[in-house]
């Protein structure tokens, strides 16, 4: 499985491939786009949409894996995020590839083990889980590689549950 995770933002815009098999992992690419402030907002969407269909199509990933919406205490960053959200998920529909998203405390569970983690605390695990020398820079791409972690992990959990290999059981 390759997963293509999207950190989305309207300075810097996070990415991340990573190859699976289940258990190993492999990184075929990670940075960030840095977006010019001199650049409109419009240009910026642009840019971040031919950015993601390029990468789609260079790297042929099986599904993109984006953060969920969430709730900002300022309207005008919401909007913004959520039409970067956009701009990504439509290159991503363009290209015939699914989308998965996942909300943050999801994404740090499944990396961490704590929901609430912080920055730091992601970027170690994400370096430990990859295998690399440092820890990934910015913490955009940490956070896009850590989009496609929660993916293959959660994909990997919902395959054992569909094979029988994971018996759920709930008390009464």
């Amino acid at each position: 499985m390759r997963v293509l995770g999207i950190d989305c933002g309207s300075q810097s815009t996070g990415f991340g491939i990573v190859d699976s098999n289940g258990q190993d992992y492999q990184v075929v690419i990670y940075g960030a786009l840095r977006l010019q402030s001199r650049q409109t907002f419009n240009q910026k969407l642009l840019k971040i949409y031919e950015y993601v269909e390029r990468l789609i199509h260079q790297h042929l990933p099986d599904v993109v894996a984006v953060e969920d919406q969430f709730y900002l205490t300022n309207f005008k960053s919401v909007l913004k995020l959520g039409q970067i959200r956009g701009a990504v998920i439509l290159a991503a529909g363009r290209a015939g590839v699914p989308i998965v998203e996942y909300s943050p405390l999801t994404i740090k569970s499944a990396v961490t083990g704590y929901g609430r983690a912080e920055k730091h605390q992601v970027q170690a695990m994400v370096r430990n889980i990859l295998k690399l020398e440092n820890e990934p820079q910015p913490h955009d791409a940490a956070d896009a590689l850590a989009l496609a972690l929660c993916h293959i992990h959660t994909a990997g959990t919902q395959q054992k549950l569909k094979a029988g290999e994971i018996v759920e059981r709930r008390g009464a």
